[in-house]
């Protein structure tokens, strides 16, 4: 079997690392800490120009039709650079609509592709314990929503939101314009710099086409896990190398401290950790890509990301030492993205204990997973 990458998905890959290094320097991200800005304008501008904000979307869209594994490279690149720009969210928000939808969405799906319209999505509420805080109610041929949804990225900022909204049947994504009557905001910053807003909603109006089918959730979840994984995957990759790099250098005892037992260990768990993560999301991304069934893949994947961003982050910081808590110094941020995406991805017990419960209650894996895919077997 062969496991290498296409020369077209090199290619991305190169493009997409060459463009987050030059926009994303040490020296930009500094300026970009004390801007206050929402997001990096300058870098989401080239990622327009590029291309790379509709990989995900659909041709007849304005899109590239690309699939996850794409976005996944330019997703890691992004994650390696620190990149502030909403890339994951406004293509894949974008991409349900396009196949859920229907002509209801399509002038959104258009504007998004065009970047006429920046879009978010949170799914947070759709995996709380409570279930989803955003109530959806039928009424006069359409929805009412009201509740909350806390801490939406840029959700002061966008247009229009994928929002997870708790029905009569179940949670089902609601398209809704951040802009309308009834929507109160309150602005805030997360962990590692980017933008949110908490939402109340109050009796607030969004049309019958505005509620996506229940599949919508159950394709957007995997692929937005596949994606914060690869920010992930980036993020540590570079904080990694950065580590490696530092303590070759530091001397102690006349000696540079990489030299230390204790410190080569340390490393190697946090590569150990980096690569397991690594393998379990390519895996989930080629089953998304082929079509297949992905759910055991994604809630391994989001525990091994869980897990990374801890495991590497915590490991980084201890060898450095003091220099690891000095602001002035740039390899905090990096544990600050990883915190962020191991919030916005539940946390590692959590995931591990849904995991859990798929296995309990399945008993495809192993030999028997595919067997339907390969009756060869």
């Amino acid at each position: 079997m062969d496991f290498e990458f296409s020369d077209d998905q090199r290619a991305i890959a190169e493009m997409a690392g060459s463009l987050f290094a030059d926009h994303c320097t040490d020296e930009r991200l500094r300026t970009f800490d004390a801007a206050g800005k929402p997001f990096m304008e300058d870098l989401w501008a080239k990622c327009v120009e590029t291309g790379l904000h509709a990989l995900a979307l659909p041709e007849e869209a304005g899109g590239s039709a690309l699939g996850m594994t794409e976005l996944m490279l330019v997703l890691e690149a992004q994650g390696r650079a620190l990149g502030h720009v909403p890339l994951w969210r406004h293509q894949l928000a974008a991409a349900a609509l396009a196949r859920f939808g229907g002509d209801a969405c399509a002038e959104v799906v258009k504007a998004a592709a065009e970047s006429r319209m920046l879009v978010t999505l949170s799914l947070d509420d759709g995996v709380r314990s409570q279930g989803a805080t955003l109530r959806a109610r039928e009424a006069n041929g359409g929805w009412r929503l009201d509740g909350r949804v806390d801490a939406l990225p840029l959700g002061a900022e966008c247009c229009r939101g994928l929002l997870v909204a708790q029905c009569a049947d179940g949670p089902r994504l609601a398209l809704v314009d951040l802009r309308a009557e009834g929507i109160a905001k309150t602005s805030g910053v997360f962990t590692h710099g980017e933008a949110v807003a908490d939402l109340r909603f109050e009796n607030v109006a969004i049309p019958a086409g505005a509620l996506l089918p229940a599949a919508a959730l159950e394709w957007l979840e995997p692929r937005a896990i596949a994606a914060l994984a690869a920010l992930q995957l980036g993020v540590s990759s570079e904080q990694i190398r950065r580590t490696v790099a530092y303590v070759s250098e530091r001397q102690q005892f006349d000696r540079a401290i990489g030299s230390f037992q204790a410190v080569q260990m340390s490393m190697a768990d946090a590569h150990i950790a980096v690569e397991a993560l690594r393998s379990a999301l390519w895996q989930l991304c080629y089953r998304l890509d082929a079509g297949l069934p992905a759910t055991p893949e994604a809630l391994a994947t989001k525990y091994l990301a869980c897990e990374a961003g801890h495991i590497v982050g915590h490991k980084a910081q201890h060898v450095h030492g003091g220099i690891g808590v000095d602001l002035t110094y740039p390899i905090h941020r990096y544990l600050y993205w990883s915190r962020a995406l191991g919030i916005t991805l539940g946390g590692a017990a959590a995931n591990l204990a849904r995991l859990g419960d798929w296995l309990a209650t399945n008993d495809t894996l192993g030999w028997k997973y595919d067997l339907e895919e390969h009756q060869t077997l």
